[in-house]
C-alpha cells in the first residue's frame, strides 16, 4: 500500500524491529480490530483515525477508542510531523511482536484466552490475505502471477531441526528486506510473506 507522501518517516533502523509480548501487553492487542488497526500502519504508514475508518469498513468512533488502548499499550504512538489539521495521526511503534507460547500456559485463565484469540486472529488474516489474493490474482500483471507461489510440505524432523528450519526461513526472508528497492522502483510491490510449521499425525 502506498504510504503517505511527505514528509518522509523515520529510517526503519529508528524503529525497534519487534515488540516481545507480555501477559499486559497481549491483553492490549488480542482484539480483531485492534490487529487489523495496527497492521493497517504498518503496511500502509501514519494515518487518522477517520482515514482507518475508512479503510476497515468501521465507524470513525471505534477506530478512535482502539487506536488509544493500542497506544496504552505502546503499539502505536503519534505521528506529529503528519499532523497538519485538527486530527490526531498515528503510526506503528515497531515493525512487528513476538510472541512467547508461553502464553498460552500462563496461570491467568484471561491470559491464556487472550493468547489464543491472538493466534487465531493471526491464522484468520492469513486466510483472508490469500482469499483476496486468489480472487484479484487476475488483475495482476503476469510476472507476479507467475512470482506467487503457495505450497505446502511435509517434513520429518527434531524439534531442534524444526526450530532451526524456522530460523534460516526468517534470516533469508530478512535478507531481502536488506535488498528492498528504493521507493518508485518500476515493477516494485509490497508482498506478503506467511510461514507455517507445526507437528502433525496421520490418523
Amino acid at each position: 500500500m502506498d504510504k503517505p507522501e511527505t514528509p518522509q518517516e523515520p529510517n526503519e533502523s529508528e524503529q525497534p524491529r519487534l515488540h516481545q509480548l507480555d501477559a499486559r501487553s497481549l491483553r492490549g492487542l488480542a482484539h480483531p480490530l485492534r490487529m487489523r488497526l495496527l497492521s493497517a500502519l504498518r503496511r500502509g504508514g501514519p494515518a487518522t483515525a477517520s482515514q482507518l475508518a475508512e479503510k476497515l469498513g468501521e465507524s470513525s468512533g471505534a477506530t478512535s477508542y482502539h487506536l488509544r488502548q493500542l497506544a496504552a499499550h505502546g503499539f502505536v504512538e503519534d505521528a506529529p510531523e503528519r499532523g497538519k489539521g485538527r486530527e490526531r495521526w498515528w503510526k506503528a511503534a515497531h515493525e512487528g511482536v513476538s510472541f512467547d507460547e508461553t502464553l498460552l500456559r500462563d496461570g491467568d485463565p484471561e491470559v491464556r484466552g487472550a493468547a489464543d484469540l491472538f493466534l487465531h486472529e493471526v491464522a484468520n488474516t492469513h486466510t483472508r490475505e490469500v482469499a483476496t489474493w486468489l480472487g484479484t490474482s487476475a488483475e495482476w500483471p503476469e510476472a507476479w502471477r507467475r512470482a506467487a507461489d503457495m505450497s505446502d510440505l511435509t517434513l520429518r524432523l527434531t524439534p531442534d531441526q524444526a526450530a532451526e528450519l524456522v530460523q534460516r526461513m526468517h534470516a533469508l526472508v530478512d535478507s531481502y528486506r536488506d535488498r528492498a528497492p528504493a521507493d518508485g522502483t518500476p515493477d516494485a510491490e509490497q508482498v506478503r510473506v506467511h510461514t507455517h510449521l507445526f507437528p502433525t499425525r496421520t490418523a
